[in-house]
């Protein structure tokens, strides 16, 4: 058996300060001496972890192609086929606690569930947050619906953002819709918009920023840009500048990839780090005067928003199951809109410009 391009896209480290698609994709190719078996069975040997029964949810969602073409569970493997299979990512091996915690539930079906996520809150336990997580929260929030399959509903995570990352986000409320809606965003069918205050003037009112993201060689908590593809997985983020105030820009991005801290990381790349972003040196003034009540103003900016500024604005995509077009929206928090008054007054009293 001949594994080639087999690439998984999952978190690699016990952290929860993460922004990532979670899914797991493989690519295998069938030697020449294959014998005819079931995709399920081929799949179900070569596939450490994954059971059965998971796999034949993979192809009841169309997640697993043989020549770019979709299969059933019964189809049989020939020598050569190349097999793609996007899976869902695996849950870890951790006891989720039900918590009685308020969150900002948008909308939910029997299949999916939409939260607006505060900024602060941790969204799967992990070390160091075993409890308080948005995970714990929707446990709990699950708790008395009715069984699916004979087993309770347990939150199905595709995505998530930052712990201080505010804004929207989309859980499953079962295997088969969390392996739809993994090809989904595997796909780049999920449309998200995140809205970021960012450090300088922009030269450009938009633009496109590329480069592989991976971790840094010498801070494996941070990631790092490598323009020559020589680490990390490709990442495109597309912005525009929404407002201009001299110093500082408010940017709005739609992301084509989502790798871990793709946002932060790609305006770091760029010389415009996230206002206040500890991590990539956003919470310095990095812009502006050296008068004592500029840097008064800008410290009481840090502490009217005192996390970094970016915001998932927007969550666009087809249900996973009756595909009708769904789009949701959160508005700006209380923090990032009282920071951006703040800026707006600054810049007009001053009457300073992005021009």
């Amino acid at each position: 058996m001949e594994d080639k391009d087999k690439e998984i896209s999952r978190s690699t480290v016990e952290g929860q300060d993460e922004d990532q698609e979670l899914y797991e994709h493989y690519r295998i190719e069938a030697d020449k001496g294959q014998r005819s078996i079931r995709i399920d069975k081929f799949l179900t040997a070569r596939l450490e972890a994954t059971s059965r029964n998971k796999i034949q949810n993979a192809a009841k969602a169309g997640n697993i192609l043989v020549n770019d073409e979709r299969v059933k569970p019964n189809y049989k493997v020939k020598p050569g086929d190349v097999i793609s299979i996007v899976l869902a990512y695996p849950p870890r091996e951790i006891e989720l606690i039900p918590q009685d915690i308020p969150i900002n539930i948008i909308f939910e079906d029997e299949d999916i569930v939409i939260v607006n996520k505060e900024a602060g809150m941790v969204v799967h336990p992990g070390y160091g947050n075993y409890t308080g997580t948005l995970v714990n929260a929707l446990v709990h929030h699950f708790k008395d619906l009715p069984l699916q399959n004979n087993e309770q509903v347990k939150p199905g995570l595709v995505h998530r953002i930052d712990k201080n990352t505010s804004g929207i986000l989309v859980i499953a409320k079962n295997e088969l819709t969390q392996t739809r809606l993994a090809k989904m965003f595997y796909d780049r069918k999920i449309e998200r918009v995140y809205q970021a205050l960012v450090w300088g003037d922009l030269k450009n009112d938009e633009g496109t920023i590329t480069g592989h993201i991976g971790r840094s060689i010498k801070n494996r908590k941070v990631m790092q840009v490598f323009p020559g593809g020589e680490h990390g997985k490709q990442a495109v983020t597309h912005y525009s500048v929404i407002e201009r105030f001299g110093y500082v820009a408010l940017v709005e991005c739609r992301l084509e990839t989502g790798r871990t801290h793709q946002v932060r990381a790609h305006f770091k790349h760029t010389g415009h780090p996230l206002f206040n972003d500890e991590t990539y040196g956003g919470n310095r003034i990095l812009k502006g005067t050296t008068f004592s009540k500029y840097k008064q103003f800008v410290n009481n900016c840090f502490n009217i928003c005192p996390r970094h500024a970016l915001h998932a604005r927007s969550l666009s995509f087809n249900h996973p199951v009756t595909r009708v077009h769904l789009s949701f929206e959160a508005p700006l928090p209380d923090d990032m809109h009282q920071l951006l008054e703040k800026w707006r007054q600054y810049a007009r009293h001053k009457n300073i410009t992005g021009d």
